[in-house]
Order: C-alpha cells, then structure tokens, then sequence
C-alpha cells in the first residue's frame, strides 16, 4: 500500500511541476479597454486556459482519491473476510496437512463391502532423509525461493493479489508459498473464491508455527501431483515420481533428474513424458518438460543453488535417455453398480463441500469455481477414507444380476442380442432398491438403466396426458375418448400399428390396448385449456425440448432413462407423491462422522384422488393381457406372485427400436427397457411376449431373495377424496337431456361408476367426448342412438 501512495504522490507532484511552468500568453491589447464595455478576444482565452488548469488539477485530485479509496474498500474487504476465517487448532490442522491419503469404499445398505474405491494416484511416502538434497533445492528455487525466510505468506505477494482482484491495481496473481501450496492441496483445496483464498492464508499462517520449515518441504514433496509413470498410471509423491519415471529412489535422484521432477507439478499431465498408456510421448510433446527442467535449472543458477558451470553442464544433459521403458498396467475390474454408485456418492460430496464452505450462488457462476470443487470432491472420495452406504439391498441386487445372466437370453428374438435396463425403486422413499445396468458389462459398459436415454413410447401416456387431465377434473375413469381416425397438423396420419383409428372408445379401453389417438386428443386439450403440463413433468425431474410436438404424449420429442421413468411411475404409485430417486443414503468420514444423510423431500405432482384412479386403470392394463402376457407368465413362475396387486404400461416405439413394460405394487417400482445400442428393430411381439417372461423371472428373482419385498398382500385403493359418478358408459356422462341434430332426447342406457378426482361427471351434451370432428360426432351419435333405442 505504501508504494502505491508513493506513486501516486510521484505522479501529483510532476503534474503540480507541469502547470507550474506553464505561461499563459500576453494578453495585453486585448483585453476590455477603460472606455469600453465587454470583453476581448484575449480576456476569453486567459479564462478558457485559467479554467482548463484548475480543472486538471482537480481531475489528479479526484483520482487521486479515488485509487487510494479503491485500495482501502480492496483492503477493508480482504481484511473482512480474514475476520470471518478461525485460526485452526494444531492437533487439527497438522493431522489434515499429513493425511497423505484413506481407502474410501462403498458398501450395501446392510455394511457389506461393494468395493473399495479405486484410488488411481500412486504414492509412497517417505522421510526427509530418503529426499535428495537436490530436489529440495530445485523445488525451492522454483516455487518459493523465500522459503526459508518467509512466515508462511509473503504480505506484498498477499496486498498484490487482494488489489488486483478488488480494485484492479497490480497482479492478481496469488505468488503462493510452498506452505500456501500444501495447505490449498491438504485442506482447503483451490477454489478461486475470496474466502478460501483468506483461509488458505490464515492456515499457513498458522502451520508455519506448527511445524518445521523441513517438515512443510518434506510434507509438499509427499503429496504433490507429478504426473504419470511409465505405466500410464497417475502419480503423486517425489519418491514414486523417481521410481515411476527415473527408477531410482528420491534421495538418489541427479541435479537434472530433480529439475525435471521439480518442473511438473505446475502441469504434471502436460510436462509428464508419458501419455496416458504409459508410452513415450512424441518428442514434440516431450519437449514441453524438457524445457520446463531447463526452467528450473536456470531458477537454480540463478538463486545460487547450484554454478554457472553446473548450469551449462545440466543444461546440455540429455534427459530423455534417463526415462524408464513404457510397461502395462493391470486395470481393476468394477461393473455397473461401483461406476453409478460412485458417480452419485461425487455429487453428494460436491453438495457437502460447497456447503461446507458457504460457497455462493454467485461464486457458483465462475466455472472455474465449479471445476475446483468437482475436483475437490472426486480426491476426497478417492483419498478420505470415507464410506459410502448405499441404498442397494445386496441380496436382491444379486438376485438381479443372476435372473438377467440366466434369463436375459429370452429377450432375443433372431434380430441380435437384445439389451436390458431395469431398476427397483421403493415407492415410498425413492431408494434404489436393486438394477440391472445390461446383460453383461465385460461385453458391454453401456449402463442401460441410468445412462441410455430413449423414447419411453406409450408408457408416458399415464404421466404426462391421463394423469394430468384426471388431475385436471378433465375427465374421469370412464369418459370417453375418440378413437376415429385423424391427422397430425402435418397431414400425417396418427397411427396405432397398421390401424388408422376405430371409433369412440372409454378411457379404460384406451389404455388397456395403447391407443394413440386417444392420447392424442387428451393432450390437445390440455394444451388447449392451457394446462402446465411443464410443471407437472419438471416436478418428477422430466425436462423436454418442445411441449409443443403433437407425438409428445406417443413419446415423440422425449427422451428418458429407465431410472427417471421409473420414478415418474413411483410417483403414481406412491399416491402422487414423488420421491426423487437416491442410491446414496450417507457418507461417513474415518472417524466415523456422519458427513451427510439423504433427507426425504417429497413433492406431492398429482392428487392422490388422481393418482389413485390411475392405478385403478393401470390395474387394468396388466389384467387385460391386451399388450403384455405378464400376468400369465407370473402365474406360471410364481403363483403367490401372481396374487400380487399388478399395475403398470407398456410401451413400443416406432419399427419396435425401444420396447417398455413399467410394474408397480404398493410397495415397489420395477421398470423394464430392452432394445438394442444401435437403436434398430426388434421383432414386433418381443415385448409382448419375450419382455413379459423376463420380467416375470426378474419379478420373482426379487421374490425369492426377499419375500417381503413386493409386499403382496398389500393392495391399492381409491382415496377416499375420489368423486364417484354413475354415467352412461356410451358417453361417460351422466343421463339427461341432450339436443342431438336438433331433436331433444331424454338419453339413458347402461351406467358404469366413473371415478373423478374432481367436480364429477357432468350431463352428458352434444360433444361428450375428448377430441373428435363434427363427422366423427354424427358417426358417434348414430351408433348411440341406434343401439340405446332412443329415437
């Protein structure tokens, strides 16, 4: 701050000397006579160049000002934030700084071990006395040669980068210790945030006065990244960096060696001279580290560490024939269940830490800040120590894995092998209970029940178009839809297999046989009474492109997990109520802390009147058999499963490329994809009848490793909110008096209870249906009147 005054005091006092000197010119004859009134042409010019002095003088003054004021808001600021930063406890803070690294692992929902977590950064740590002197004074005069002087922090490094950053004077560059250094890989990792920068200080700070100048060094050269070795393996640590690069060990290591070694951790993957399968890199890209080695060596010359003589002669030195031989490494072998665990368990860590650290939503919006904690959460993971339970039931997730391995072959129907996605939610808490990622993930790591997103066909019909208008008070369990054939805006014909259409048909019928141009109305008239559809399906965490697209409730326009579609069904399901989806149920660090604990957050999406009138007609669409023999093939596995209280749709996409059956119980969700990688056809009845027997064994895979799990006895049941209409099962309204080609008629006939979570049915009018043209009402109401004997 002093030499910024001094400066600027420089910079006033040239200026003051500037218009000092300056003469204004003689005016004399032109300025305003005795005997004359006004003013002259030079009494003008005196004032204008009077004028121009003083306001120059008072712009240096205000900027003046204004820079020192920058510098104190700059200062007052970084001297805020240091306020709000503890000084940490010894014990604590030494112990953070030396725990090098911990096996994290993953285990079941019961303790038992999925798998430790893979940590890919060999290390071996070692005593200052196994360090060559050598690399100790190449990484001191590389990174911080007033290492042995300094406190921690270099306080004009600190006030350059504070300014710089607030109020834009100097570097805002952070000229980092090795302390600072240690302390941002240890403990508060590398954010560019205001506030972990005045934490990485205060620790510094403070680690200065716990331990040794040599312990700080020994512990750095310990942890510090350097790249790969030979075998394409990541590498931290200056002892497995000698071995894994030179063969050598760290106290035997050569000044060029050293400089080498010292020179990488600025970019320990781009200065490595091995690629990623632990070749030799081609000399081009090998030239980077060379010429950082070359840095360093001159960073040791030029601080005195090592001659001018020994500097030329290092210099010449040919590093390259000091390199190990490229050799392969063993690859650990994980499946389905380690990779989505894990990927889960790095979000839930990346929450943690941003939470942990009062990370804004502001400082959210830097991706670099984003980057830094992503990182940060991924090396906790790999090197904490944590345990990650899961929510995984590990008998049934095992019953899984053999039902698809000893059944999954009844999916193939002469068009290729037919891959599988299933996952098993609990309906009441989201939990992932068990999944089948695919057939076989040595032959193929495509993860088909998280990962492969597809078209989910007609088995959004109950979610995004029946649901929703039943939620509306749009119709009832037994209204009446048009089945008559129509087009799409396009003029193409909307078409259920090879037919074009049929005639008015009930709400039941629609979804038991998976018509689309039922659907396809129901949806036009959500839209056209302006109906949220967004809201609904953003709540069970769908996120779609266009609602706009007329195939949108056929699934045209949609693409979707098993996983997220599983959960849209949990939700029906579970009476409405939706609970997103979770397989990490906590986090525990090795002291056996409790980092983090799912919480439940449901959101209610559909009445539970709704919700419980589509598991009335989803009940249907499984009892029927009319798109899925999955109720016979259960009776033939399993005859105490086959009492179960089944719901569910299926769904086929166009030329049969994605294939869908959604179960449910009270208890459970099991949702079912099949199809193939390259998106190409199966066999039309594959899903009737292949996809039906399967998941008939999975069903009863899952029976056999926990009786309990599909809680058969329970049952669904109608909400006690559900409104109960009796109507006329011709047009799910209610008997009156209807004006039909200008004849009123008193219309009766057979009833049907239509169940409603809204209003009730009304009395039956003209256009009683959903959708159809004034044609296809003529055609709806001669068939009426024709078999009702109303004339």
């Amino acid at each position: 701050m002093q030499q910024i005054v001094e400066k600027l005091k420089t910079l006033w006092e040239k200026a003051r000397q500037f218009f000092k000197h300056i003469k204004l010119p003689d005016l004399k004859g032109f300025g305003p006579s005795a005997d004359k009134d006004g003013w002259s042409v030079g009494d003008i010019v005196a004032v204008f160049l009077r004028t121009f002095k003083l306001l120059l003088n008072m712009a240096f003054v205000f900027i003046f000002f204004g820079v020192v004021l920058g510098a104190g808001i700059g200062i007052g600021y970084a001297a805020s934030l240091f306020s709000n930063v503890e000084v940490p406890k010894e014990e604590e803070l030494v112990q953070q700084v030396n725990n090098i690294s911990g096996i994290s692992k993953l285990v079941y929902s019961n303790g038992s071990l999925i798998s430790e977590v893979d940590n890919d950064l060999l290390r071996i740590p070692v005593e200052s006395d196994a360090i060559s002197d050598n690399i100790k004074r190449a990484v001191i005069a590389t990174e911080d040669e007033n290492f042995e002087s300094h406190k921690g922090v270099v306080p004009k490094a600190v006030l350059r980068a504070t300014l710089g950053s607030v109020v834009g004077i100097g570097s805002s560059s952070g000229g980092s210790t090795l302390t600072q250094q240690l302390i941002k890989q240890q403990v508060v990792g590398d954010a560019p945030t205001f506030k972990r920068k005045a934490a990485e200080i205060i620790d510094a700070l403070a680690l200065e006065r716990y331990m040794t100048k040599d312990d700080i060094l020994t512990t750095y050269l310990n942890v510090s990244p350097f790249g790969r070795n030979n075998k394409g393996q990541n590498i931290a640590g200056v002892e497995e960096a000698a071995q894994g690069i030179f063969g050598v060990s760290a106290k035997d290591l050569t000044i060029p060696q050293s400089a080498f070694i010292a020179g990488l951790p600025q970019s320990p993957i781009v200065y490595s001279p091995y690629a990623a399968d632990g070749s030799l890199k081609s000399a081009e890209d090998m030239a980077l580290g060379l010429a950082r080695a070359k840095d360093v060596l001159y960073n040791m010359y030029r601080t005195g560490k090592i001659t001018e003589a020994e500097y030329q002669e290092f210099s010449a030195y040919d590093l390259t024939k000091d390199f190990k031989p490229s050799e392969s490494s063993e690859k650990n072998s994980h499946d389905y269940l380690y990779y989505t665990a894990l990927e889960e368990a790095k979000t839930v860590m990346y929450q943690y830490l941003i939470q942990r650290d009062n990370v804004s939503q502001q400082e959210l919006k830097n991706n670099d800040t984003v980057k830094a904690y992503q990182d940060l959460a991924d090396k906790e993971l790999r090197e904490g120590g944590y345990t990650v339970t899961t929510t995984i039931n590990q008998k049934i997730y095992a019953a899984m894995q053999n039902a698809v391995a000893n059944y999954g072959g009844v999916l193939d129907d002469g068009t290729g092998a037919v891959e599988v996605g299933n996952v098993l939610l609990d309906n009441k808490t989201g939990a992932v209970i068990g999944f089948v990622g695919g057939r076989n993930y040595a032959a193929n790591q495509n993860n088909h029940a998280f990962d492969t997103e597809r078209s989910p066909g007609s088995t959004i019909k109950p979610i995004l178009a029946y649901g929703i208008a039943i939620d509306q008070g749009m119709m009832g369990s037994a209204s009446v839809l048009s089945n008559y054939p129509t087009n799409f805006s396009s003029g193409d014909p909307i078409m259920h297999a090879e037919s074009r259409g049929t005639a008015m048909m009930d709400l039941q019928e629609a979804l038991n046989t998976s018509w689309n141009i039922p659907a396809y109305w129901t949806y036009q008239a959500l839209r056209q009474k302006g109906v949220n559809v967004k809201g609904y399906m953003e709540k069970m965490g769908y996120y779609i492109d266009d609602y706009s697209i007329e195939s949108l409730p056929m699934g045209g326009g949609i693409e979707v997990s098993v996983a997220q579609h599983t959960n849209g069904f949990q939700t029906l399901a579970n009476n409405g109520s939706y609970q997103e989806k979770y397989m990490v149920d906590k986090i525990t660090d090795r002291d056996g802390n409790v980092i983090y604990q799912h919480k439940a957050n449901p959101t209610q999406v559909y009445s539970p009147a709704a919700a419980t009138i589509m598991q009335e007609l989803m009940r249907g669409v499984i009892n029927s058999g009319a798109t899925t023999t999955f109720k016979s093939r259960i009776s033939q596995v399993n005859g105490t499963l086959a009492g179960a209280d089944w719901i569910g749709k299926t769904g086929t996409t166009n030329v049969n490329g994605d294939m869908w059956l959604m179960l449910s119980t009270p208890r459970m969700t099991l949702g079912g994809w099949i199809g193939h990688d390259d998106n190409s056809s199966m066999a039309a009845l594959t899903g009737y009848n292949n996809n039906a027997a399967y998941m008939a064994y999975m069903v009863d895979a899952i029976y056999q490793a926990d009786p309990n799990a599909w809680g058969v006895g329970d049952k669904f049941s109608l909400d006690p909110s559900v409104i109960k209409s009796d109507v006329l099962k011709s047009t799910g309204e209610k008997p009156g008096t209807v004006n039909v080609n200008g004849r009123t008629i008193n219309l009766s006939g057979q009833t049907v209870t239509s169940y409603w979570a809204k209003n009730g049915a009304p009395t039956t009018s003209y256009r009683f249906g959903i959708g159809a043209s004034d044609a296809d009402y003529q055609k709806a109401w001669a068939a009426i009147l024709g078999s009702s004997g109303n004339r």
